[in-house]
């Protein structure tokens, strides 16, 4: 069976605030974290918004910030986040921390490109025709602009330097990327190193940014992005029937698992316990999901399987023992209907009495980080008993047929929110699955 694995600490760093608090009271309300985007000249994309970090100041979090003087975006984001998770630990007050029974896993992207308004100047132009840019003086020219430690920073396992160096983490390290579904990735898999005995605690989680002209350029072409530019507040529509992609997000999510028995010793008080993971690949096209959902289906079958629930099964109620899905929820066409004909093959008949619901309708999508943002809804639906809406959902889609929470928060404090799933399918077929229960010693 292994040890079991609670979280005892949580950050996050969003386009609706900073600090879990505030951030959970917003989301209840309904409110959208999008807008314009500022961090470039994008008034010529035919999708120019997005879901943004603003007002950050990663000296306001942690101590030495001159260390990180260098860092990109992804790297600021985790920081802040994982500062607070360390902070909610208790482990800024804990002198006993054995550092290199103390890892890291992340789900974290590349850093912020150092040379945007180069790249942005060139890439409005760049349409159906590719040829348009000068591809030889384009690259002489970026690398004449990047600085070698910035180009360090790229790196998507940067960002596991600077937590491992901020906080002496010395244990077990490792950062992946595998698009949309890494951070959840990450904590599953932190959760096994604990599990198993290979560390005493985890930092796990995610940190993304996407918001230059390259990642707004690309998800462009691929024609995943929303273009409802004249209605930017409300492009964000998972399983709405008038929904035409995703809105673009960035920030970070982040938190402390440990072993149950090294918590209670130390005196950390768990907020909730991972019972369960699961990981599965389409093995498909790398763009397309498999039209069934099979890898979906696989990924939260073994994730119960691993909690010890039988999904066709209810409690004496008569209530499903699942209380609540954060589905992956993108609002492209194709993920929202396959997510949910993939709940509908796991849950059978009651899949319609297990509230599903989409916080990418208020953060957007936060790729790499996007998991773990949601984890961490999930255990405040736990902790407080409220479930968060899924916005912007006008028109029912007759192939989108669940109970969505649309539009409105839902109050479960009668009946209380104890397990609840988390949902992430990634580019290239990456299915992960995370299954949180509320902590009962």
């Amino acid at each position: 069976m292994g040890r079991r694995v609670v979280i005892t600490g949580m950050g996050w760093v969003t386009p609706l605030g900073h600090d879990v608090a505030s951030v959970w009271q917003r989301l209840l309300r309904g409110e959208s974290g999008v807008g314009p985007i500022t961090r470039f000249d994008a008034t010529t994309y035919s999708t120019n918004f997005a879901a943004e970090v603003r007002d950050y100041r990663v000296e306001d979090f942690i101590q030495r910030p001159e260390a990180h003087r260098h860092a990109g975006l992804n790297s600021r984001f985790a920081l802040g986040a994982a500062a607070q998770a360390w902070k909610q630990a208790g482990l800024d007050r804990f002198t006993g921390l054995n550092r290199r029974r103390m890892g890291i896993y992340l789900g974290a992207g590349e850093g912020q490109l150092d040379f945007d308004p180069f790249v942005a100047t060139n890439l409005a132009s760049w349409k159906a025709d590719t040829r348009a840019i000068n591809t030889v003086k384009w690259a002489e020219e970026a690398h004449r602009r990047l600085a070698g430690n910035r180009e360090i920073e790229q790196e998507p396992n940067m960002a596991l330097s600077h937590l491992a160096a901020q906080f002496g983490c010395r244990g077990p390290a490792s950062n992946c990327l595998t698009a949309c579904a890494a951070s959840t990735q990450a904590i599953g898999e932190a959760f096994e190193l604990i599990r198993h005995g290979d560390a005493e605690a985890m930092f796990a989680g995610g940190s993304h940014s996407m918001i230059h002209p390259l990642g707004i350029t690309g998800f462009i072409r691929l024609t995943a992005l929303s273009s409802r530019s004249d209605s930017c507040l409300t492009a964000a529509r998972p399983f709405d029937q008038t929904r035409d992609g995703f809105v673009m997000g960035e920030g970070s999510g982040m938190l402390v698992l440990e072993a149950l028995d090294h918590a209670l010793a130390r005196g950390g008080k768990p907020l909730a316990e991972i019972v369960g993971y699961g990981s599965s690949a389409d093995a498909f096209r790398i763009t397309d999901i498999q039209p069934e959902g099979k890898g979906a289906q696989a990924s939260m079958t073994q994730a119960l399987r691993q909690a010890g629930l039988d999904p066709r099964k209810t409690d004496a109620a008569d209530r499903p023992l699942v209380h609540y899905i954060s589905a992956h929820g993108t609002g492209t066409q194709e993920n929202d209907k396959i997510e949910t004909a993939a709940v509908r093959a796991v849950f059978g008949s009651l899949a319609p009495r297990i509230p599903v619901s989409s916080v990418k309708s208020m953060f957007g999508h936060l790729i790499a980080a996007a998991g773990a943002v949601e984890l961490i809804t999930c255990v405040q639906a736990i902790l407080t008993g409220y479930l968060p809406p899924t916005m912007n959902l006008a028109t029912p889609d007759p192939e989108c047929d669940l109970d969505y929470v649309p539009n409105k928060a839902r109050d479960e404090r009668a009946r209380g929110v104890d397990l609840c799933l988390s949902n992430s399918f990634g580019f290239g077929g990456q299915n992960d699955t995370l299954a949180v229960r509320r902590f009962t010693a």
